[in-house]
This record gives structure tokens, sequence and C-alpha cells, in this order.
């Protein structure tokens, strides 16, 4: 028999089949700490191709790499977040080290602004100055010399101009006007740079006509053609005064179209020696009225006057044009306007019947016979009222005064053709 020891090994050094289990049942203890032991070379807290003890990609072996970056910058001009941004000047989109591909610069409703590239697509400039008082996003792609993508988004918002003009304009929008109707614009502000607000302004017909503007001072601008108008044409002012300099540091606010239309061709002679008035619609003696013309004390203008107002009855003081107390009548029956300085075709009920195609007995305005309270149709005054729009010109000739100006009222027709396009700044 073989002889053991105490602890069950056979003597020699051998181990009995008891102790060699008791052994196996200790060696986890020494595998365990072998496995966190970082003195040894390679593993995965080593030196070798794993991870580095912070996580991050380490060492030569088969970890990530970090993606490349575009080298292209793109710049936007007004600067994202810009709050007063200038609208006087155009939107600029620039790239260094690469090209731009697109650009696209869209307003708070989505209207886009139209720009272009530049020949080496390393620029982008908007075709116009952007709009006042309005919020911008620009949306720009470019790529560098690798193909690499860069992209910018920007939002900027332009200021609100402090100062600003507008221009009220006649005849109004969908109206039907006579032949002789100017479109005329008074400005609410003087203009100092007229080419500029004249640029911004056109007027144009169908069927088509030259038509040109003359400017009658700092605060007026009126359109005709060389002619009047021919019956039914269709006239588009289009208003595009927005954001344009009128004067240093006054922008104007309007972008407005207006359409308006002509209608049957009339027009009138009064001739104040026979103190008859002939009318004629569409090229043809439509009715022969008496009138009365100014006195030899008041005379009438002369020249060629359009209708600008229409009043069934109003009020004539003769305060109101510096003659005094010679007169004030309440109830001035269709009464049509031909100056802004005071002059009228109007019915007359309180003078005789006689002097109508008799006398000039008036205080300057032309007078018809008419009747008090403006509703007997049979007269002439209603009846002439009645034929007549605004826009129809009125031609007095023969009455001993000078030629009206033509600045009073809408009476441009006064001036030669090369008179009025030399008051034109474009």
């Amino acid at each position: 028999m073989t002889a053991r020891d105490g602890q069950g090994r056979v003597a020699g050094g051998s181990w009995s089949r008891r102790g060699v289990l008791a052994g196996l049942i200790g060696a986890p203890v020494l595998l365990l700490a072998a496995c966190n032991d970082n003195s040894g070379t390679g593993g995965s807290g080593g030196s070798g191709s794993g991870g580095s003890a912070n996580g991050t990609p380490g060492g030569s072996g088969g970890g990530t790499t970090a993606p490349k970056t575009s080298a292209a910058v793109i710049t936007v001009t007004p600067a994202d977040g810009a709050s007063a941004a200038s609208f006087s000047e155009p939107v600029k989109v620039t790239v260094t080290n690469g090209t731009l591909s697109s650009v696209k610069v869209t307003d708070s409703a989505g209207k886009e602004l139209a720009g272009q590239l530049s020949a080496d697509n390393t620029s982008w400039t908007s075709a116009a100055a952007p709009a006042s008082g309005t919020k911008y996003a620009v949306a720009a792609t470019a790529f560098d010399k690798d193909k690499l993508e860069a992209d910018s988004n920007a939002v900027f918002t332009t200021a609100t101009p402090a100062n600003t003009f507008v221009g009220y304009f006649t005849p109004e929008d969908g109206s039907t006007v006579g032949v002789g109707m100017p479109v005329s614009i008074n400005f609410s502000k003087p203009v100092t740079d007229r080419k500029a607000v004249q640029q911004a302004i056109t007027v144009t017909a169908e069927p088509g006509v030259e038509i040109v503007g003359h400017w009658f001072s700092s605060t007026r601008l009126d359109f005709r053609p060389q002619e009047y108008w021919a019956k039914g044409t269709v006239v588009t002012l289009k208003l595009r005064l927005k954001d344009v300099e009128g004067a240093k540091g006054v922008y104007g606010t309007q972008s407005k179209d207006v359409r308006f239309t002509i209608g049957r061709a009339q027009t009138s002679v009064a001739d104040l020696a026979t103190k008859k008035l002939t009318v004629t619609t569409d090229g043809q003696v439509s009715a022969v009225y008496k009138i009365s013309g100014g006195s030899p004390e008041h005379t009438t203008w002369g020249g060629k006057m359009v209708i600008s107002e229409q009043y069934t009855q109003t009020r004539m003081n003769s305060q109101t044009v510096n003659l005094g107390s010679e007169y004030d009548i309440a109830d001035v029956p269709h009464a049509q306007r031909l100056t802004t300085s005071g002059t009228f075709i109007h019915g007359n009920y309180w003078s005789p019947s006689s002097i109508f195609g008799g006398q000039n007995t008036s205080h300057g305005c032309v007078g018809l016979q008419d009747a008090k309270g403006a509703q007997d149709t049979g007269t002439d005054g209603y009846k002439f009222y009645k034929s007549s729009m605004v826009g129809d010109v009125v031609e007095v000739v023969n009455s001993g005064d000078k030629t009206v100006a033509p600045d009073n009222g809408l009476n441009g027709w006064n001036l030669s053709w090369a008179d009025w396009k030399a008051g034109s700044a474009v």
C-alpha cells in the first residue's frame, strides 16, 4: 500500500485523485487574476490593436476613422441673425476653397429673390436688393476640390425706413375716363432724385402708344401720349416705388398696379366769340349748346382743359378764388371742374335766359342754362353733364385771355410734344 501524507498526497510528490480534484477547485481564482493582469503584452487593455483605455480608436489596427470636413467656407451678406440689414444693397453669397452649387434666398411668404452665380461659381449676387422690413432665409451649398459638401443656412431681417413717401395717383383703379385723362401722380414729399423715381413708374397702353412722363414740380409727375388716347384703350400704371430713395433718406413704400379704360371719344369746344359749345362724340357732332363765358373784366382761360371732378350740385363762393364777396351760391347745378384755380363749366339758373348765346357775363366760368335743384332733364346744363365724364376735354377759344397753365388742373395738353418730353427725367 502506498504511503500518503496528511493532505492526501502520495509520497514522493504525486497527487491522489481526491487531491487533484481539490487542486482544480482552487485554480479558477488564479486564472481570473491573470485575466485582469495589465502587465502582459497584447490583450484588450494593452498597447496592441485594441481600443485605448478611454474607448477612442487606438493603434494601427481595426479602429474607426473620423469623417473628413469640407474645406469650402461659405459667407452670407447680410450676416446670419442681422436684424436691421440694408435694403439698398443686394444679397451676396461667396465661397473660399470651393465652388457654389446652389443658392436660394426666400422671404417669409416663400417668394424667391432672384440672383445669379459668377462665371467661376465662387459668388452669387441677387438681381435686386431685398425689400425693407422683410425676413429672409438663405440656403447655400458648395463643394471643395475633393467634392466634399459644405452647407450654410442664414436668416436676416432688413431694416424699415424711418422716412417715407407715397404717390397719390389719378385716375382711380378700374375707372372709365375720357380721352384727355393723363396719369397724374402727386408725391407726399419733394423728390430730388427724379430719375430714380420716374424709372420706378411705368405707364403702358393697349393698343400700344408712346407714353412719356413730365415733371411739373418736385411733387408732381404726369404721363400722357402725344395725342389724346384712342377710345377703348386700356392703360396700366405700375408703381414700383417701394424702397426707391426719392430724396436723401426718404424711401417709397408702394408696389401697386392700376388699370383704367378710355371710354367713348368726346371733346367739346367752347367758342366765347359765338358763345356756343360744340360737342363731338366718336367723330360726330352730337350737340350744340348756348353758353355764357367770362366777362371782359373776368375773362376765361383759353386752351384745352380736362374735366377732373363732377358735382351734381356744389357751393361756389367768390372768396375761395380771391374775388371778395361778389357771389356765394349754395347749389350750383351740374358743375364740372376744369382747373385747380376754380374754373368750371356748370349749369346756371340765376341769370336770365337771354345771356346764353348772347353775352359773356360770368366771373370766368362757362355756364349753360339750367334749373334750380338740378332735376330738370330738359335743360342744357343737365344734358351736357349727363353726356360728360371725368377725362373729357373742353377747349376754350376766343376768350380774350391767355392759355391756361399746363399744371393748373390736368391740362398738360397745352404743351407741345417737344416741350412735354423735355420735362422727362429719363
